[in-house]
């Protein structure tokens, strides 16, 4: 079988840490020819391209910044001649509170974070791709964009939002030979869940048990499937989401 990117020139959002650092880790191992790793973490970003197992580079990135996003993508493309791969994973969790609790800045925020750089991203990805014809994109969503989550309704409709923007995206760039897919997580093992639990051990005991499998997910376990529905392998999965919650959801 050859190797899932082999010559693909990819771009990974968030990729500082757990998911996204798994994911260009993986896009590397099957034969990418570059991986750019974009986060505000410049040096999680650095640390991530030093442990690929080929060429890469970082960027310090905000991705609700449109300028600052369509001069990165340029760039890349500048650069590499082409964009085949994105994967929009950036993101942030909140404390749970109640829904009259919830105050306008920390909704703000969310929506700004999780919903509003995934249409960044795309907008720019897109224009690239379909002037190329073809391209494929991975966008990041949750368990939470299809079901609510308890607590974090800013969170659950940025997540919603961001499979609907997945369907939208993948119905309009067919023509062009582009597909866009979402990958939704259950509970990962990485810093923004081990930060939300916050040495809660009652909690941390409650999210493991979350899915039939009673423990949490590895990252890497999550860019499989990631670097998966970007390859030719997923030639015919387009505006898909894919829950990887270790069958959290089937209960």
């Amino acid at each position: 079988m050859p190797d899932l990117a082999t010559g693909a020139v990819v771009f990974v959002t968030g990729g500082a840490s757990g998911i996204g650092r798994a994911a260009a880790q993986q896009f590397s191992v099957e034969g990418a020819a570059h991986v750019v790793v974009a986060d505000l973490d410049i040096d999680g970003a650095e640390y991530t391209v030093a442990s690929l197992a080929g060429p890469g580079s970082s960027i310090e990135l905000d991705v609700t910044d449109d300028t600052a996003v369509a001069v990165a993508i340029d760039a890349l493309v500048a650069e590499h001649g082409r964009l085949d791969i994105a994967f929009n994973n950036a993101g942030v969790n909140d404390a749970p509170r109640a829904f009259h609790d919830l105050d306008a800045a920390s909704w703000d925020r969310m929506i700004r974070v999780n919903l509003s750089s995934v249409f960044v991203c795309m907008k720019h990805e897109l224009r690239h791709m379909a002037a190329a014809g073809s391209g494929a994109i991975v966008n990041t969503s949750s368990g939470a964009g299809v079901v609510a989550a308890p607590g974090l309704p800013h969170y659950t409709a940025a997540k919603h939002g961001v499979v609907g923007l997945t369907k939208a995206a993948a119905q309009e760039y067919a023509r062009h030979g582009i597909r866009v897919n979402a990958v939704l997580p259950g509970s990962t093992d990485t810093t923004m869940l081990q930060s939300f639990i916050a040495g809660d051990e009652g909690m941390a005991k409650i999210i493991a048990s979350s899915n039939i499998h009673g423990r949490l997910i590895e990252p890497d376990e999550i860019a499989s499937a990631v670097v998966w529905l970007a390859s030719p392998h997923a030639g015919m999965v387009n505006g898909q989401s894919l829950i990887v919650d270790g069958g959290g959801l089937v209960r």
